[in-house]
This record gives C-alpha cells, structure tokens and sequence, in this order.
C-alpha cells in the first residue's frame, strides 16, 4: 500500500522452549501514532525489539517502504529510518547531556579530520530540547547524565530521538518515571511528530496517556496480536482492559454458548 510505512509478517520468537511471539503480523501506516498494550509477558517489548534490531527475529519477514529489510542490529534499524526509546534507553553517565543527544552522530566544526567537535551547536539544540519535553528549570547541557532524576534521564531519552528526523518512532513506556509537566512534554511531542510527518508506536501501561494521542490500538496477548484495529475514539477504557485481560474474549464464547 502506498502510505504503509511498516509491515511484519509472521514474525516468530523463540528464547529456548519459550514460543516469545507467535505468528505477529502488523502494518504501520506513514502519519501515524499505534498505541501497542497488553499485559507483562503478552510480547510487545520483545516485538519491538524485533523491529529495532535489537534481537533477533526467529522467523518471519520486516518490510519498509516496501522494501524487505534485514535488522539484524539496531543500526540497521536506524539507517531504515527507525529510532527507539527504550523503557531502559542506554545513556552514558560519565557523558553530559548535549553528548548523549549526539552521541555517535556529534557536529564538528572545522576540517572534519580534525575531529573538532562543535559543543556550542550541540548545547544550543540540548536547550531546546529539553524544553520540548517539558523541562522547565535550567539544566545546563554539559551537565553530566549522573548528575540527573530518573525523570530527567528519561527525558533526555526522549529528546535523542527527536533530534533525528526518523520515519518512525518507537516509545516503549516513555512516561514512566516523569513528573506532570514531563509527561505532557512527551506526549505532545507524540502528537507533533503525527503533525510532521512520522509515525509513532506507543507503549504504555498507562492506558489514559495512550487514549490521549493514538490513531489505532493493537493489543497483545500471549505472544499474538488479539486486536489490531481499536478506535480509541469508538471504544473505552474499561472495554480496551476487557480485551487486554481476555475478558471480552471469554463474554463472547458464554454468550455463544
């Protein structure tokens, strides 16, 4: 299809005997924001992982653009135009802020085999930065990543991925962790990455977050996709449990019975 961004088909993942994901087909579409919920265990961290090259799928095929890629690493994922946030992103502590939003990618001035690195250009993007995801008070960017709240790494996260023009974004529980104001910073980058352009793929416990900026919402259960095609605008909260819980699953059998 002409505005499908992503397609997996079949995707397979076994960690020994442990049958991880089942057969997992799913499309994103370009302009997009999929919130992807389930319960501990149902297989979305791993599905995304997947997708990002962070582990290795058992079988199946990826496709972008319509094109079959191979991710066999996430730097493969990243030159496919996919960036991840990872509940657990790895930042480097000893490194300031404006380095890890740069980090492997930092601006240098001068000839390039000096290898001088531009820090006032990278301080300058950390600054506003920070702000886009809702950091309020003034934290110097060459401020050294142990020197921050949990919230504020989590932030700086967040604002790594936004520095990079990727076609799709994946956030896995982003809010975790982060104050008010982070929390609305973060979602309102979701909706503005929609607005520019990029596709976002949202995990979260929190199922309220999720209902506040997603197109369509897939749900896991044990491995398989069990709904992929939930409207938040059509369908509550306490409907979506139902699906995720499997309770909805077992209303329908009794009422068949």
């Amino acid at each position: 299809m002409e505005d499908e961004l992503v397609r997996m088909e079949r995707i397979n993942k076994f960690y020994g005997r442990v049958h991880a994901l089942r057969d997992v087909s799913l499309r994103i579409l370009r302009r997009e924001v999929v919130g992807l919920l389930g319960d501990n265990g149902a297989g979305k961290s791993t599905l995304i992982k997947v997708l990002s090259g962070a582990v290795p799928m058992s079988g199946g095929e990826i496709y972008v653009k319509g094109r079959k890629v191979e991710m066999k690493s996430t730097t493969d994922a990243i030159a496919n135009g996919i960036e991840t946030i990872y509940q657990d992103s790895a930042l480097v502590p000893q490194l300031s802020i404006a380095r890890n939003l740069f980090l492997g990618r930092e601006p240098v001035k001068g000839p390039r085999f000096l290898n001088r690195l531009d820090h006032e250009a990278m301080n300058g993007v950390a600054r506003d930065l920070l702000k886009k995801v809702g950091i309020t008070k003034e934290i110097p960017p060459d401020t050294p990543i142990t020197a921050l709240s949990g919230g504020e790494r989590q932030a700086v996260a967040i604002a790594r991925a936004m520095q990079f023009d990727s076609d799709l974004i994946i956030l896995d529980e982003p809010t975790n962790n982060l104050g008010v104001a982070e929390t609305q910073g973060v979602l309102r980058f979701v909706r503005e990455a929609r607005n520019t352009g990029h596709s976002c793929i949202f995990i979260a416990h929190n199922i309220h977050h999720v209902f506040q900026v997603v197109d369509r919402i897939i749900v896991m259960r044990g491995g398989r996709i069990v709904a992929d095609d939930i409207d938040p605008k059509q369908t509550s909260i306490e409907e979506v449990e139902r699906v995720i819980t499997g309770e909805a699953m077992i209303a329908a059998v009794e009422r068949a019975s």
